[in-house]
């Protein structure tokens, strides 16, 4: 069951909370939902998920991310899950910040110890479609697109390249290669049975090289030239220009593009928001 716990008006729309028991995750999950009106068009609005980085939840886009008036002015409706499983009580979940709770990589665990309740790659290109569509708001569902940030554009990059059920997918500062970095190597070590080689599922530049031929690959990534997690080579957004140049796309598939100045904050995202948001609606209103 669904529930809304929470509804405030910005930018002549709503943003909305809701509560899920969810059978995916095992656990109650929270979620946020923008649109731009309640009555809405006739058909609903398009559906646009932002997946939020390590350590944060489903107030952080809203909040940060200055999505919200964009999103009115474009006429797209906005969803924001959580991170992770929340309360599953794994031994180790809270030692670090870079697993377990705020961690969840977007992925499903195989690994016996994680494996029952870290599914948010099942939760969300899954349940959470059928719980929007259990809301009574003006939801179109059959045009979705997908971004995230750092942990959550590595999400976004995934759950595109991995499914053909989102029309555009885009990403600020992703982890583009976590089978090289310190960050996958430490989450797909633990949440996956098969290690480091399974990861490749969840690995943007892997399943960019893969996916050659594919004719509907529309990706916009940008990230930060004073980035720190870049000078620490947790990003690696050359990983995936070359995927990007092995498969044949060009730049109008997939447009990777470095800022002068920008770091990881939400004062990056902001600044860029609007152009993420109007390059969704080009395919999403298409």
């Amino acid at each position: 069951m669904t529930s809304e716990i929470a509804s405030n008006k910005a930018f002549g729309g709503y943003i909305k909370k809701f509560k899920a028991e969810s059978v995916t995750l095992g656990l109650r999950t929270q979620f946020n939902v923008f649109v731009p009106s309640i009555s809405g068009p006739s058909n609903g609005y398009p559906v646009l998920y932002y997946l939020s980085g390590l350590t944060c939840n489903e107030d952080t886009g809203p909040w940060k991310g200055g999505f919200l008036g964009h999103a009115q002015a474009s006429g797209i409706a906005l969803v924001f899950p959580d991170t992770s499983p929340r309360g599953a009580k794994v031994e180790g979940e809270e030692d670090s910040w870079d697993l377990g709770t705020g961690a969840g990589f977007y992925l499903d665990a195989t690994s016996p110890k994680w494996a029952k309740h870290y599914r948010m790659f099942s939760f969300i290109t899954q349940e959470l479609v059928s719980l929007l569509k259990g809301l009574n708001l003006p939801l179109d569902l059959s045009r979705q697109s997908i971004m995230g940030h750092s942990m959550g554009g590595l999400g976004a990059l995934n759950l595109f390249l991995s499914t053909s059920q989102y029309c555009s997918a885009s990403a600020f500062s992703p982890a583009c290669n976590p089978t090289k970095s310190p960050w996958g190597t430490k989450a797909f070590t633990n949440y996956l049975a098969g290690g480091i080689e399974e990861g490749e599922k969840y690995d943007p530049s892997c399943l960019l090289e893969k996916a050659k031929g594919r004719s509907n690959v529309h990706l916009l990534v940008d990230y930060g030239e004073q980035d720190q997690f870049l000078k620490d080579g947790q990003l690696r957004p050359e990983a995936l220009q070359q995927a990007a140049e092995k498969a044949g796309f060009a730049q109008e598939s997939v447009n990777i593009r470095k800022q002068e100045g920008y770091d990881h904050s939400y004062y990056f995202i902001s600044t860029f928001a609007e152009e993420h948001i109007k390059y969704h609606a080009k395919f999403l209103k298409a």
